[in-house]
């Protein structure tokens, strides 16, 4: 018997197959909403850490992670001011802006603190004072990113631990401290800091980098840390009576 010309054929149309598809799609994106409706803390961790091993973000995501972390705005900083220098000379591409990391980096962080904005380190010969070439270079690149500036410099004067030899023209590790401040004071002076910018502090053998007993490391702890601080030269001078004073018309 023949089948009428206005009668579809047999079988499912081909847009069902699409349709179906489609179906399947939206069934699993509303099973991932609900299974996001409550957050548990191992399903987040989960989340996060795949998220951060995708997209890279290992600053900005971390803080996401549930558990103790640091604030956000302060690993957002420390990404924003690290980041910029990170691929300085990429293609001859890169923003030259001096930060504390990158392939190019001018300034060194030491320590994270928000006591010091930029700096430097300097490294002495045990049980020397004297600066080397090699520590007056370094103190010139620290000094054409800290001349001009109105904040106050930090000179930290640091040793290791081992003892001063016998015949030392230095009776202790504060004396040996002091006096490579000193020489660190006098080279920036030579290259254009002012000296009422300048303060010098002496830690000694109690702020080691390294408590490692390797040589390699030890030799880190023999140095003297230059810090610009977020203090104002002006702002640590008389007392706010005697500064009103000066501004007051005659």
């Amino acid at each position: 018997m023949a089948i009428p010309e206005d009668e579809p054929p047999a079988g499912a149309p081909e847009w069902i197959v699409t349709y179906g598809d489609m179906m399947s799609l939206l069934l699993t994106f509303f099973v991932l909403l609900f299974s996001m409706s409550e957050v548990k803390e191992e399903q987040s961790k989960a989340l996060m850490e795949s998220l951060r091993r995708q997209f890279g973000y290992d600053k900005s995501l971390q803080t996401l992670i549930a558990g103790p972390n640091m604030p956000m705005n302060s690993a957002l900083a420390k990404l924003a001011s690290m980041g910029r220098s990170r691929r300085l000379d990429t293609m001859r591409g890169g923003d030259k802006v001096r930060a504390p990391v990158g392939e190019n980096a001018r300034v060194w962080a030491i320590r994270p603190s928000d006591d010091a904005t930029m700096g430097g380190a300097v490294y002495f010969a045990e049980g020397a004072a004297d600066l080397d070439p090699e520590s007056k270079q370094v103190l010139g690149a620290i000094a054409e990113d800290l001349v001009g500036k109105p904040q106050k410099i930090e000179i930290r004067g640091h040793t290791t631990r081992t003892p001063l030899p016998s015949g030392s023209p230095y009776q202790t590790h504060w004396d040996l401290a002091y006096a490579r401040c000193v020489r660190v004071m006098e080279q920036l002076v030579a290259l254009g800091i002012e000296p009422q910018r300048l303060r010098l502090a002496v830690a000694g053998e109690f702020e080691p980098v390294h408590i490692s007993a390797d040589p390699a490391f030890q030799k880190k702890n023999s140095r003297v840390e230059v810090l610009m601080l977020n203090e104002l030269v002006k702002d640590l001078q008389g007392t706010p009576d005697e500064k009103r004073a000066q501004l007051a018309p005659p």
